[in-house]
């Protein structure tokens, strides 16, 4: 499928999903949205790439240079004709649809924020398991401000980083945070200058695609389970992950790596 809202490379086991109208500051628009999902479910399939970096565009215009990870919903386009009732609903459903995929893909996702993210684009960034954000670049959910309201999960996930009360601040309020302040409160794993950003995303994607990949999916899923699951239940899903691990060749692998003092090579069976 050839992509028109978005550019892929991959980086030895690492894909870069960017996303690609950096004219319209990344605004998500349908076919950005499906071809998202198209990217992420090859991704997903190909056992080759252990780790996913989405990130945004720089545009360059007049001799300025203006970093856009993703401005939120295109609403130069939302304002151009009456949608009905159940073309909203699908709108939402797509872009909710997303958001699942993203933080459902069974391998690791960095989200890589370069410029300003704003509302859909914050949403997308929250649904990866962490957040690296350039020292200029801005996270906020301006929905209260605009009629409308977050989606994609944020009132899950934002939570849990930042704590019920700072989470009710950032979304009534709207406030607006940049990559040093999102990094001092929790919401951004790592803060660093622009220009260092994709590399040091790298590096730490490259860290986690050389671990084993079952072991990883299971993590994954497990510190993704309902908070309120009683410890009996959280205990009796880890013993199972780690039967199903046991069965597997990278576990003999690990444990003849470890034996004979070298990096193990894992195939993800």
């Amino acid at each position: 499928m050839d992509y028109e809202t978005i550019r892929t490379e991959t980086r030895g086991m690492v894909s870069i999903l960017r996303l690609n109208r950096p004219e319209r500051m990344n605004a998500v628009i349908e076919e950005m949205y499906l071809e998202i999902q198209d990217c992420i479910e090859k991704a997903g399939k190909n056992p080759d790439v252990r780790a996913l970096i989405l990130t945004g565009s720089v545009l360059e215009r007049n001799g300025k240079v203006k970093q856009a990870f993703c401005a939120g919903a295109d609403l130069k386009k939302h304002a151009g004709g009456e949608r009905t009732h159940a073309q909203k609903r699908a709108y939402i459903l797509m872009a909710h649809e997303t958001t699942r995929q993203l933080y459902c893909f069974p391998k690791p996702i960095i989200a890589a924020v370069n410029g300003p993210a704003r509302g859909a684009g914050a949403e997308m960034a929250l649904s990866c398991d962490f957040i690296f954000m350039a020292e200029e670049a801005t996270l906020a959910f301006p929905e209260t401000g605009l009629g409308t309201f977050v989606g994609g999960g944020v009132t899950v996930h934002l939570p849990r980083l930042v704590g019920p009360a700072k989470a009710k601040e950032l979304i009534y309020a709207g406030t607006v945070v940049d990559g040093r302040t999102a990094f001092q409160m929790g919401l951004a794993q790592r803060c660093v200058p622009v220009e260092d950003l994709l590399g040091e995303a790298l590096a730490f994607a490259e860290v986690l695609a050389h671990k084993a990949p079952l072991s990883m999916a299971f993590a994954k899923q497990r510190l993704q389970q309902p908070p309120a699951l009683d410890l009996d239940t959280v205990l009796h899903l880890e013993a199972e992950a780690i039967l199903s691990c046991m069965d597997t060749e990278d576990w003999h692998e690990g444990i003849r790596a470890f034996q004979e003092k070298r990096k193990p090579v894992y195939k993800g069976r």
